[in-house]
This record gives C-alpha cells, structure tokens and sequence, in this order.
C-alpha cells in the first residue's frame, strides 16, 4: 500500500465528516481494529481499500496514491490562492460562501426531500447549476470549485460550508437508504435569502432542477461522467470552468446558432 496512507485515510474520513466507528462499520472492522489503521499499524487488503475507496466517492488508484494527494485545503475567508507543501490551499471568497449557502438552501428546500436527493445528487445538481451557467453567461453563479473523483465531480468547499451551517442551526445531516444504498441527506431548517440571487440565477436554478432532479445518484454521475469538462481531467484535479466550451450536443446548454 501506499506510504502515509493511514495519513490520507484519517484526513479523509475527517473531510467527509465521518466517525470512526461509521467506518469501521463499513469495513466490518471492530473500531479498535479500524484505530491500527489510522495509526499506519495495520495494513489494507486491497478488497478493504476497495470498499474504502468507493466510500470516499474515489477511484482505486487514486486513492492509493501518495498523501499528498488527498484533497485540497479549504479555507473560508477573502485571500488569494496560496499553496502548501501538502498540496493546494483554495481559498473561497466570503461573498461567495453566502451565495453558495444560499443556493445549497434553495435546492434542499425546492428538491432536498425527494428519496432520490442525498449527498451525491445534490454534489451533481450543484455542479450542473454552476457549469451550465458559465456556459451560459460565461460568469460564475457561486464560484466553487469541482474535483474529480470515481462518482463525478464534486464540490471541494461543501463540507467546509455544511459544518459552518450545521453550527449555526441552518442545516441538519441526516442518514437514511435509498433502496439497499446508505444516504446522507440534508434538512434545512431556514428559506433561503433570495436577496443574494438574482432573478436570472433563480430562473436557471430553477431550471436545472426541473431537468436533473428526478434523476438519481447513479443516472446524474452518469450523466456528469460524460460531460466533457469532467472527462478531460485526471482523477484528483480541480475542473476547468473553462471547459465546459467543448461541450458535446447532449450536454450543452447555451445556443451557439443564435450567435452566428
């Protein structure tokens, strides 16, 4: 296995919000078992990475890889990009964690209590809601930044903002199942303040959800793994908005006749 990888494997469970003995359950593990681990005293069976790997939402390989892999940093506050000798530091401008919250907000309200809506639906709603509109309107909506990984493109600040809301009330986790599938799902516990958004960004919401919010968590990385901003970057990279120019027909959203 990996150098460090009972490193990566603790920062991860932590990123993800996850016990220690949620994992170990999932891995059939006793949690003192599952302690060795972390402490890098107890190796991984390939079939145990496996199942770990797909619990993070990752690839194999990269979850195998080096620590230095593991996913950026995130940092809520108004300051430039910096980088670390751990890897990439993203740091999300306030104004943009209001506007994100605020979105997160109106699709839970509007879509969050479907059974098809947990956490990685929602990572994909998100997604689409962000890149079709930068197809659009060649202008960010919240300005998050989307990694690649196995499931599909997921937001890198969302747990970030989900344990700052938590803290303040506005948000509650959950878990429940979906068929034989665990879900996380949230409940908001406010309205959303539409004074962050504008009509237009309302209107394309509100759009996206009519098209994608039937759809569950399986159909939407599906769908998003076919997009091309998703298939042209390697497992682990923050994906270019700028991409989303390359669109195939069954993805794209914007007119480019019109414009001719």
């Amino acid at each position: 296995m990996a150098k460090d990888l009972h490193k990566k494997l603790k920062t991860l469970r932590e990123q993800h919000g996850f016990s220690q003995e949620y994992i170990a359950d999932k891995l059939s593990f006793s949690r003192p078992t599952y302690m060795q681990v972390e402490k890098g005293e107890r190796e991984l069976t390939i079939s145990e990475a496996t199942k770990l790997a797909s619990l993070f939402g990752l690839s194999l390989d990269y979850f195998l890889a080096s620590a230095s892999s593991v996913q950026p940093e995130v940092v809520l506050e108004k300051e430039g990009a910096k980088e670390k000798e751990s890897g990439i530091r993203i740091v999300m401008p306030r104004a943009n964690v209001k506007k994100f919250r605020e979105v997160l907000l109106y699709v839970l309200n509007k879509v969050g209590a479907k059974p098809n809506i947990g956490e990685t639906a929602i990572y994909k709603i998100l997604y689409f809601i962000d890149f079709d509109f930068y197809e659009k309107f060649e202008d960010q909506l919240t300005g998050a930044r989307y990694i690649k990984n196995h499931y599909g493109p997921t937001p890198v600040e969302f747990q970030k903002i989900i344990e700052s809301m938590e803290e303040k009330g506005e948000i509650e986790r959950v878990k429940s199942s979906y068929f034989q599938y665990d879900q996380k799902k949230y409940l908001p516990h406010r309205e959303p303040d539409l004074r962050n958004l504008s009509a237009q960004e309302i209107k394309h919401i509100d759009e996206v959800l009519a098209r994608l919010s039937d759809k569950n968590a399986n159909e939407l990385s599906d769908y998003s793994h076919s997009d091309v901003p998703w298939k042209v970057h390697k497992s682990g990279e923050i994906i270019s908005y700028e991409s989303v120019f390359y669109r195939d027909s069954e993805h794209s959203v914007r007119n480019y006749d019109d414009e001719l």
